[in-house]
C-alpha cells in the first residue's frame, strides 16, 4: 500500500514527580482515500489461555475475539488496531492489499484506512511470523450491511438533567460516604452513530454530589475491569495536591480512597487527570460537586443539572457508524461535536427540562470542556438570579441575559416561570447549535397575553 501521509500524535503531561507520555499513534492513508469515513472498526490485540486474538472493540463487534466484520460495498473504513498486550503486532488484508503499521508496546495503535470496492469475504490476520496460526485471524464481508447497521443497539449514556440529589438545608457537618466508578463503554453519541466513551458511573456529566460546607467526604473510586486506561479524579472543591489525583490513579479492576474536608461552599467541577488529561475529558470524564453553604440555598421548585462538553472525532459531524477520537483535532481545538450532557439530542429529544407556568427553576451548569468557553442563554428568558463563576458566597447577580462559563467553570442560574412554550438552551457561540449543541426547557400553563401575546393587539 503506497502511504500519502503519515500523522505522530504524542502527549505530555507532569503529573507530581513522574512523566507519563501517551500513546503513540500512526496513521496512514491510502492514496485516493476520503478523509471522512463511512465505517471505523477497532479490533485490540489480545493473548490468553485460547492463544493469540483480535478483540472486537465497539459497536456489534464489541468484545468478540476475531470478529467477523461486516461493511457496506463501497464504503470508506478506517480500521484502527490497539495493542492490548505489548507484544509486536500488526494486521493486514492482503487480498484488498492492504495492511497496517506494526504496533509495539501496550496501548499503541495504528490506523488505515480503504475503500471497500469489491463485495465478497477476505481474510484478515497478523502478519508477524507465527502469530496467524496462533489465532490471529478473521473475516471481512463485504456488501451484507449497511453504514447505519454498524452501531449495533446502543445505551444512551446522557444523564437526565433532573437526575439531581435532595437539597440538604440546614443541619450539622458530618461524614459523607461517596462511591464512583470509572466505566468506558460504546454509546450513543447521535442517531446512528456511536462513540466509545470513558464514564464516571457510566454517563456523561457524572453524578451530581451534594455536600455541606464543613463535610468530609470518604471517597472511594474504582475502574471497571474491563477498562483498557487507569482513570482518576481532580475535585475542584479538594484543597490539597491534584484535587485528589495524586492519589487517585486506579488501574483497572483496582480501586483507591481519598477523605477530604469541603471547607469552602459552591459548584465546583470535577474531571478526570490521567494523561493526556484533556482526552479524558473529551471522552465524558467530568462532572460536578455542589457545597451548599450553611443553611442551605434558597429554595426553588425544579432543580436541574447541564454540562456542556466537546467530542473529537476523526469522521465529520454527521458520519453515521461508530467513530473514533481524534488526538490531532483536540490538540487543535477543533471539536466535531459540541453537546449537552454528553450526546446530540440528550436534551431535547432524550430528556428535556420541564416545569409550568409560575413555578421556579434553578440550573446548576458547568463546562467539562475540554477547551470552549460557554456563553450560556435561555432563549425567551433572563437569569433572575446568576451565582457567577459559581460561587455562593457572595450576592447573586440579577437579571442576566448571558453568562460566561469557562472550561472546568460553573455557575447557578434562577428564574421563574412567566409564559408556556419550549425554551432553548444554548451556548450564544451559536454555530455550535449546527454541531449537537441545544436543550429544551418545556413549560406549561396558561397563557400570560399581558406579558407575551403572540397576536399583538
Amino acid at each position: 500500500m503506497k502511504i500519502r501521509r503519515w500523522v505522530n500524535a504524542l502527549g505530555v503531561l507532569l503529573l507530581g514527580a513522574s512523566v507519563s507520555v501517551a500513546s503513540a499513534t500512526q496513521t496512514n492513508i491510502a492514496d485516493g482515500v476520503s478523509l471522512k469515513p463511512d465505517v471505523s472498526i477497532t479490533l485490540k490485540t489480545g493473548i490468553g489461555e485460547e492463544g493469540m486474538y483480535f478483540q472486537g472493540v465497539g459497536g456489534k463487534i464489541d468484545g468478540r475475539i476475531n470478529p467477523e466484520i461486516k461493511v457496506p460495498e463501497g464504503a470508506v473504513v478506517q480500521l484502527t488496531l490497539i495493542n492490548g498486550d505489548g507484544a509486536m503486532h500488526d494486521v493486514a488484508i492482503p487480498d484488498l492489499h492492504v495492511k497496517s503499521d506494526g504496533v509495539v508496546g501496550r496501548d499503541s495503535s495504528s490506523v488505515f484506512v480503504f475503500r471497500a470496492n469489491e463485495a465478497g469475504q477476505f481474510d484478515y490476520f497478523c502478519t508477524i511470523p507465527g502469530h496467524r496460526a496462533a489465532g490471529m485471524e478473521g473475516t471481512l464481508v463485504i456488501g451484507e450491511t449497511e453504514a447505519s447497521d454498524l452501531t449495533g443497539t446502543l445505551d444512551d449514556i446522557s444523564r437526565d438533567p433532573a437526575d439531581v440529589p435532595a437539597a440538604i438545608g440546614d443541619r450539622d457537618p458530618k461524614t459523607v460516604s461517596v462511591a464512583m466508578k470509572t466505566v468506558e463503554k460504546q454509546a450513543r453519541l447521535a442517531d446512528g452513530t456511536s462513540y466509545r466513551y470513558w464514564t464516571f458511573d457510566g454517563q456523561v456529566p457524572g453524578p451530581l454530589l451534594r455536600v455541606r460546607e464543613g463535610d468530609t467526604v470518604d471517597l472511594t473510586l474504582s475502574n471497571a475491569e474491563d477498562s483498557t486506561m487507569i482513570h482518576s479524579v481532580d475535585f475542584h472543591a479538594v484543597t490539597g495536591p491534584g484535587g485528589g489525583a495524586a492519589v487517585l490513579q486506579v488501574p483497572p479492576g483496582s480501586e483507591k480512597s481519598l477523605s477530604f474536608k469541603a471547607i469552602k461552599p459552591g459548584l465546583y467541577v470535577y474531571h478526570c487527570a490521567t494523561p493526556m488529561v484533556a482526552h479524558h475529558i473529551a471522552n465524558g470524564m467530568y462532572g460536578m460537586i455542589l457545597v451548599e453553604p450553611e443553611g442551605g440555598l434558597p429554595p426553588v421548585d425544579h432543580e436541574f443539572y447541564v454540562m456542556q462538553g466537546e467530542i473529537y472525532t476523526t469522521q465529520a459531524y454527521g458520519q453515521h457508524g461508530e467513530q473514533s477520537f481524534d488526538v490531532r483535532k483536540l490538540l487543535d481545538e477543533k471539536p466535531e461535536y459540541y453537546v449537552f450532557n454528553g450526546s446530540v439530542g440528550a436534551l431535547t429529544d432524550k430528556h428535556p427540562l420541564t416545569a409550568k407556568v409560575g413555578e421556579t427553576v434553578r440550573i446548576y451548569f458547568g463546562v467539562g470542556g475540554p477547551n470552549a468557553t460557554s456563553s450560556f442563554h435561555v432563549i425567551g428568558e433572563m437569569f433572575d438570579k446568576a451565582y457567577e463563576w459559581g460561587g455562593t458566597s457572595s450576592a447573586p447577580a440579577e437579571h442576566i441575559q448571558t453568562i460566561s462559563v469557562p472550561p472546568g467553570g460553573a455557575t447557578i442560574v434562577d428564574f421563574e416561570l412567566e409564559v408556556p412554550g419550549k425554551y432553548v438552551l444554548v451556548d450564544h457561540a451559536l454555530s455550535r447549535m449546527e454541531r449537537g449543541l441545544a436543550g429544551f426547557l418545556k413549560v406549561e400553563g396558561e397563557d400570560a397575553p399581558e406579558i407575551y401575546n403572540p397576536g399583538g393587539g
